[in-house]
């Protein structure tokens, strides 16, 4: 269906009903290149994150002591101290609950990892007791 209307400069404008947009393109079933789909790929992943964990928790102890440091030495003394010193101690605060999300999540991933195989090889173990035949007496020949 098309319609004639006024245009925004008053000359002709056309407008068409009948014509849609083009369709999304499909998925073509190539896969992701990033997607880690061997044992070897996700124990090596795991490995990766358990690194990360132990350099952010070595870090984390090493900015603990750093700031514990600064507090110390902005802190009162002889009853004066800089307003740095509790502002610091705060924003350490904050950051530490932020690292322990961020551990927490390192080791959600890395146990989803782990056990991404074992879950897998169930899952495969089960569909396969779940369709398989019937035994024959035949088959034990």
């Amino acid at each position: 269906m098309s319609m004639d209307t006024t245009g925004e400069h008053g000359g002709p404008s056309r407008m068409s009903l009948d014509h849609q947009p083009p369709p999304p393109p499909l998925f073509t079933g190539t896969g992701q290149s990033d997607l880690v789909s061997t044992p070897e790929a996700k124990k090596s992943a795991a490995d990766t994150i358990d690194h990360l964990e132990h350099g952010t928790k070595d870090s984390g102890t090493h900015a603990d002591e750093s700031t514990a440091n600064i507090v110390k030495a902005f802190g009162p003394h002889d009853g004066h101290g800089w307003v740095t010193s509790g502002a610091l101690k705060k924003a350490h605060h904050t950051w530490g609950e932020q690292v322990q999300a961020l551990m927490n999540r390192l080791g959600y991933e890395k146990s989803a990892l782990v056990g991404a195989k074992t879950r897998l090889h169930n899952t495969d173990f089960g569909i396969k007791h779940g369709i398989a035949r019937p035994g024959s007496p035949l088959d034990l020949f």
